[in-house]
């Protein structure tokens, strides 16, 4: 186990000095590669603030409830205990019908009219927030709802959450096409760079082998400057993403503040992050060892 540790260790700290001892090719396959990697990243950035901008300023969905006038305070009591045993319920909220009278008085202006009245002719009342998010999950809960006993009215505004879904959904597929026709062109970046690595080093090869050097063994180091190539191009990307940011946030806070707002773009998560490099680095392995795959069975010594 230490032997071959050992040799991994070997090899790529080879790797490391290589890609050292060529500083402006390595650091040119790695811009490229950074470049490549940070159009999706941005995309899938833009699309998570879009969203959590979008559900700010709508608001959190919810369903209104409204119980029949004739029902009695055990069927109010049996309702609430229902919804919030619901998997589908986050949170509940009742609004007796004297609090809603009165939130109507002075939402209106109509104060005197509504005073006038013999009877409160507004019923009780739950506010349901959902637990799933989804114009599709709201809408099967709301309809559920409608068979409920005692309950006379379910209202639901999806509209939004229907537009926010698509717009989402579009933004996702784009982003998915374009992370994968970015993602082979990463493969094919590094796989042309480990072939001319393998031509450059064709002698070294075919000694390496004389002396009974194991295809494993040749092969290490190509595999590890691909995962490196990979690593540091994911890296590449990340710092261009947060540059970006910055440099945007620098503007937007002018214009946020016109509109009292502290509004900020947010940076790739901490997940969002190790994933980009894992990816990354998992695609220049894969160009790496296709690349060896195809060229170094072609050498042999004579």
């Amino acid at each position: 186990m230490k032997s071959w540790l050992a040799q991994h260790a070997r090899a790529l700290l080879f790797t490391l000095h290589r890609l050292l001892a060529t500083p402006v090719s390595s650091t040119l396959n790695i811009l490229v590669i950074g470049i490549a990697l940070s159009l999706p990243a941005g995309m899938a950035v833009l699309l998570q603030n879009i969203q959590n901008v979008t559900e700010k300023a709508v608001g959190a969905p919810q369903i209104s409830a409204f119980l029949s006038l004739d029902v009695g305070r055990d069927d109010i009591a049996r309702i609430g205990r229902q919804l919030k045993q619901h998997e589908a319920v986050g949170r509940v909220e009742f609004i007796p019908r004297e609090q809603a009278l009165e939130q109507l008085k002075q939402s209106t202006g109509l104060a005197e009219v509504i005073g006038g009245l013999t009877h409160n002719p507004l019923p009780d009342a739950y506010i349901i927030y959902p637990g799933k998010a989804g114009a599709q999950a709201l809408e099967a809960l709301r309809d559920e709802l409608k068979k409920w006993q005692g309950i006379e009215h379910v209202q639901l505004d999806s509209a939004w959450a229907r537009k926010l879904e698509a717009l989402l959904k579009f933004g996702r597929m784009a982003t998915l096409i374009l992370s994968t026709l970015l993602g082979i062109a990463l493969v094919a970046v590094t796989f042309n760079t480990i072939r001319l690595q393998i031509l450059t080093r064709r002698e070294e090869i075919e000694v390496s082998k004389l002396i009974g050097g194991t295809d494993a063994f040749i092969r290490r180091p190509f595999l590890y400057a691909g995962l490196l190539h990979g690593l540091l191009g994911g890296a590449a990307a990340w710092l261009i993403v947060a540059a970006s940011l910055l440099l945007v946030n620098g503007s937007l806070a002018e214009l946020a503040q016109l509109y009292a707002s502290n509004f900020a773009l947010r940076p790739l998560p901490a997940s969002g992050s190790l994933a980009l490099l894992g990816l990354s680095a998992c695609l220049g392995w894969l160009g790496a060892w296709l690349s060896v795959a195809q060229h170094l069975r072609r050498i042999e010594p004579h």
